[in-house]
């Protein structure tokens, strides 16, 4: 494993981390996440993230439970605000009434004392941003979270957030959490660029593409029974994924792995990661083999001839739009 910094700041988390797929911490999850854990630490990873909003905080019960075993230290530990908790006025955005009492709530359902990298899970229009970061600040000076981040957040809300911090002497934030894959790459237009220069680094979600970057799914082909693609209740980001078009160019890309000797899951994962402003993957699994296979894409360097090829299949799907 390799580990990288996460922006200025002096915080290191491995280049692969594992992301939470907990839903309602049934003995079956427990007994996954137990497994899938105990896999992550043996193969480096020591970056784990969640969210309050993880079923209605179910999520970050379960996590906590299974991470309670490990030493606080050896793990760095992210957790978001943002979503609806309940039904009141309060309950949901980036207030400081709502920011103060769902990080209260997040450490007691997680079982930890502090929070390495706490997330503003979106950005709140209806909030003084200047509110949002003296809670945020606040918290870090009560020793209840180490680090501010956001998440999906535009470049623009990125630089006004660093410029009120620089001018009010906030702790600034250290990254952005957006989704980034092949098919997925608006931040590199904006985003990336404000971030390096404001030292902010990006931790991504669905480098993978919800699955469709391993090739279990087939253009034509029904897909396998044990997979999301087959829940009939899956959510329409996943579904934008399911076009002829779009899974004929993962086929391409599958053989590009191929004749690299390296599972496709691996080439899109080491495709994230030659971004230098990458500080690491976000992966999903549920079964430690997931693991074990998406951690040797760490340290695989892809030649200009190979990413440029890569770039040129891309170009198949340039009108590629997501359902959000």
């Amino acid at each position: 494993m390799k580990y990288r910094r996460v922006g200025n700041s002096g915080l290191k988390v491995s280049e692969i981390g594992l992301g939470s797929w907990l839903t309602y911490g049934t003995a079956a999850e427990k007994e996954a996440a137990d497994l899938c854990i105990r896999t992550a630490f043996e193969n480096g990873i020591n970056f784990f993230d969640t969210s309050n909003a993880y079923a209605r905080g179910e999520g970050e019960k379960a996590i906590g439970a299974v991470l309670k075993q490990y030493p606080r230290s050896s793990y760095v530990l992210s957790t978001k605000v943002y979503f609806p908790m309940d039904t009141g006025p309060n309950d949901s955005g980036l207030s400081r009434k709502h920011i103060m009492e769902q990080c209260d709530a997040s450490l007691k359902r997680l079982g930890v004392d502090y929070i390495d990298i706490y997330y503003c899970h979106r950005y709140d229009n209806e909030t003084p941003l200047e509110e949002t970061l003296r809670a945020l600040d606040d918290l870090v000076r009560q020793g209840k979270i180490l680090y501010v981040a956001v998440s999906e957040w535009s470049a623009a809300q990125i630089a006004d957030a660093a410029g009120i911090s620089r001018r009010l002497m906030l702790n600034p934030l250290i990254s952005n959490q957006p989704i980034y894959n092949m098919f997925e790459r608006y931040i590199e237009q904006e985003v990336i660029p404000v971030s390096e220069r404001e030292g902010i680094c990006q931790i991504v979600f669905s480098p993978l593409a919800q699955g469709v970057l391993t090739g279990k799914y087939k253009p034509g082909q029904s897909f396998p029974a044990d997979s999301r693609g087959a829940n009939e209740s899956i959510n329409g980001v996943i579904k934008s994924y399911f076009q002829d078009d779009v899974l004929e160019v993962v086929q391409q890309l599958d053989q590009i792995a191929q004749e690299l000797g390296m599972a496709l899951s691996q080439l899109a994962l080491a495709w994230v990661l030659r971004q230098k402003n990458v500080s690491s993957a976000l992966i999903g699994a549920t079964k430690p083999y997931q693991i074990e296979e998406n951690v040797k894409a760490v340290g695989i360097e892809l030649s200009p001839d190979i990413l440029t090829q890569i770039d040129g299949i891309l170009e198949q799907v340039n009108n590629f739009a997501p359902l959000r």
